[in-house]
């Protein structure tokens, strides 16, 4: 897509057709810093195509910030899930306290429009809702990010406040690294059943990975798939800029790392999504390589992703 900048796809098989969840970039002329002020994003597009060699179809405003009670600003990184004939997108934003919510919003149609629920979803905290459909109709969404994202203002459970800046509130490099949550959701898929619990990444040796290991440890943009009864949890290592992975025998983890899925792109930011579409896998990402560089104004790309004989994931290389 070229016609507006889009960033952080959420990938969903759904009618035999792929259908994309991105946010939606623009400039707001916001300064730079590390707590993501300039990814000021308003509104939410839905994308659908018939393969993915095919041109993209924009199903144009899905929702817009206006048309969330709860919401104040910051529509960042979206995902999307489908149960019984409804569709349904979760999405971070900003209260009017400056807390990032978790919200959820309905359609009958994966290209939207979406009603959002007049409150975020009770005990949601922090950024990057990603929903994974297990067996037994089970709904878990994964979530989570530092700096920006918050997560560190919540390790002891409630929203610490005081203090400025991305780094306040970190553990030390050689205490174990934060992790992303997950939560099973309600049978409407509305709320959690549950309290969110840590997604931990082990290393090689069975230990949690430490905050200050930033080439393997979780930064945001979780995602969890499923490839051959393996579960698969990828996520971005934000600072250094790598998309890695882990894998368990259980969604709920823990989940040993494994290695890396894609190398640094143009930009800052790097957040992705997985699908398989006619017996092939997908990696869907970003860049900013249609601003020239920009990092709050990105665009969407896809490649296909391919596994060795142990399960492994090939690591990608965007530019080769």
């Amino acid at each position: 897509m070229t016609h507006l900048f889009t960033a952080d796809p959420s990938a969903h098989v759904f009618d035999g057709r792929i259908y994309i969840y991105p946010s939606h970039d623009i400039d707001e002329g916001d300064a730079f810093d590390d707590l993501g002020s300039h990814f000021a994003m308003k509104d939410y597009h839905v994308f659908s195509m018939a393969h993915p060699e095919a041109e993209a179809i924009d199903h144009g405003v899905a929702m817009r910030v206006e048309d969330i009670p709860w919401a104040e600003k910051q529509l960042w990184a979206p995902d999307a899930a489908h149960k019984n004939g409804t569709y349904y997108l979760f999405f971070p934003a900003k209260d009017y306290d400056g807390i990032f919510r978790i919200g959820v919003a309905i359609s009958t149609s994966p290209g939207g429009p979406f009603t959002a629920q007049p409150q975020a979803i009770k005990n949601s905290f922090s950024i990057d809702p990603a929903v994974f459909e297990d067996e037994n109709d089970n709904y878990l969404m994964y979530f989570g990010g530092i700096w920006g994202g918050q997560l560190q203002r919540w390790r002891t459970g409630s929203f610490k406040a005081e203090g400025e800046g991305p780094f306040i509130h970190l553990p030390e490099d050689n205490e174990p690294a934060l992790c992303a949550k997950v939560a099973k959701l309600s049978n409407d898929l509305l709320e959690f059943v549950e309290e969110p619990k840590d997604v931990v990444i082990l290393d090689e040796a069975g230990m949690p990975l430490l905050q200050g290991d930033n080439e393997r440890r979780f930064f945001e943009a979780p995602w969890v798939h499923k490839y051959n009864g393996k579960y698969y949890f990828s996520y971005s290592t934000g600072d250094t800029h790598y998309i890695c992975y882990a894998m368990s025998d259980n969604p709920y983890g823990p989940f040993t790392y494994k290695g890396r899925i894609l190398n640094p792109v143009v930009g800052w930011t790097s957040h992705h999504s997985i699908v398989e579409f006619q017996n092939k896998w997908y990696l869907f990402y970003h860049d900013s390589s249609l601003s020239k560089g920009v990092t709050h104004l990105r665009s969407i790309k896809c490649i296909e992703l391919t596994y060795d004989e142990f399960g492994h994931i090939h690591t990608i290389d965007p530019y080769r």
